[in-house]
């Protein structure tokens, strides 16, 4: 069982950085899968970045935030972290930390994942 809080959300403006964190429980973390979703009122849920487990360091991004956006892992500290820069008012949304085993398919995809944080709102304004 892990556990994900995610913190960092806010108000920012057009142009402006955000840091999100996530936090995750337990001592497994590193065998973990870690990607960034987010969710915009009325629409669905959609991946935004993801990390692959270890330390190995491959990463991968949406099309629409590739070159702004930046993931990381921090085993030791059980943390990833979602670097937001040149944030656009379409950003706006519910951000969600998940954390996904080896086996549970593509990064790509929220069904691949097996445990959910509660999310943290970001708002950008224009």
């Amino acid at each position: 069982q892990v556990q994900l809080v995610e913190s960092g959300g806010g108000l920012v403006q057009a142009g402006g950085s955000l840091r999100l964190s996530c936090a995750a429980s337990g001592n497994t973390f590193s065998t973990y899968g870690m990607g960034w979703f987010r969710q915009a009122p009325g629409k669905e849920r959609e991946f935004v970045a993801a990390i692959r487990r270890w330390n190995i360091g491959i990463t991968y991004y949406a099309d629409s935030v590739k070159g702004r956006f930046t993931i990381s892992r921090d085993n030791a500290k059980n943390m990833v972290i979602l670097q937001m820069n040149s944030l656009k008012p379409e950003d706006t949304a519910v951000y969600y930390c998940a954390a996904k085993g080896p086996n549970s398919g593509t990064y790509y995809r929220t069904e691949a994942y097996d445990y959910w944080g509660q999310g943290t709102q970001v708002t950008v304004s224009s």
